[in-house]
């Protein structure tokens, strides 16, 4: 019985990558000299600091653009609030969100149950198994899961015959 899986996964190496040359940039800027504006890395959390709010915004229009010629899909980023550290200075903790949650995995399987095609979704851990009878059937769900949503990077593998 041929079936795939329904997934969101981040490349991290290419996130600290991204992260990296971020930093590159900050640095040499003419407009971030002699200021606090940085970005850094631990695990799947990233911390934007700067002097100001203004200044945050394009430390984190800089991280987005180095995020995207990378190739990591933006739309997997959370961003925390605002938090003033000390005077003007600002920080934002942004999380790179991995794996499909369980109000998104039960909305995927609503979608696919609400849609009448002859297919089975059933929740597995971070991820959504969708398996029919013939492959035409599962291609025409993976078009559907890619129409409906679009708030967050989903990912199809593991396709089997």
């Amino acid at each position: 019985m041929p079936s795939f899986d329904i997934v969101s996964e981040v490349n991290i190496v290419e996130v600290r990558n991204a992260v990296d040359q971020a930093s590159k940039e900050i640095g040499t800027r003419y407009d971030f000299k002699g200021s606090d504006a940085r970005v850094e890395a631990a695990e799947k959390v990233l911390t934007a600091h700067a002097d100001a709010e203004f200044q945050l915004d394009q430390v984190k229009d800089i991280l987005i653009g180095k995020l995207s010629k990378r190739g990591v899909d933006i739309r997997c980023l959370e961003y925390g609030k605002l938090e003033k550290v000390s005077g003007n200075k600002v920080k934002q903790t942004i999380t790179v969100r991995e794996g499909i949650e369980g109000e998104l995995a039960k909305k995927i399987v609503r979608l696919i149950k609400d849609s009448k095609l002859k297919v089975q979704a059933s929740i597995q851990g971070d991820a959504v198994r969708v398996s029919g009878a013939k492959r035409d059937v599962l291609q025409e769900c993976i078009a559907l899961m890619r129409k409906e949503v679009q708030d967050f990077p989903l990912q199809f593998n593991n396709f089997r015959d």
